[in-house]
């Protein structure tokens, strides 16, 4: 059954983003510098800080909801497979944004990221339009 690493992942994913945006509170409000911070805010590794906080915690929602449709949804074994793993594949890209900012990481991981979600849910959608109504009623 597909889906359920991606609740799990996607859950642990998502409380480790939100303990790093506390980390992003204690820069702009408490952290010695805090002016620094706060005039660079919106540039350089200031902003790809914050786009890999909002895009880690994105993606980690994605991927519950995505885990969560897997379970329920009767889509084919070969593509939930492939959905479930582009869709965990694609918590690359925040992941890839935090390697750049701290270690100077060339943006593979974003692309690759990127892409990865990208794929997952146009295939999801693909997958979604040959779903039959389930329990009996028309669909609308």
């Amino acid at each position: 059954m597909q889906g359920r690493k991606n609740i799990a992942a996607g859950f642990l994913f998502l409380a480790a983003f939100m303990a790093y945006g506390f980390v992003l509170i204690y820069l702009r409000d408490f952290a010695p510098g805090k002016e620094a911070w706060i005039a660079d805010y919106a540039v350089g590794k200031h902003f790809e800080s914050r786009l890999a906080h909002v895009h880690g915690n994105l993606f980690a929602f994605i991927n519950v909801v995505v885990g969560y449709l897997l379970l329920r949804l009767p889509v084919g074994e070969f593509a939930a497979k492939g959905i479930s793993w582009l869709t965990l594949a694609g918590m690359l890209m925040p992941l890839g944004i935090l390697a750049e900012v701290l270690f100077g990481v060339p943006p593979l991981l974003v692309i690759v990221g990127g892409v990865s979600m990208v794929a997952a849910m146009a295939w999801f959608g693909v997958a979604a339009i040959g779903l039959r109504p389930i329990g009996g009623g028309a669909e609308r």
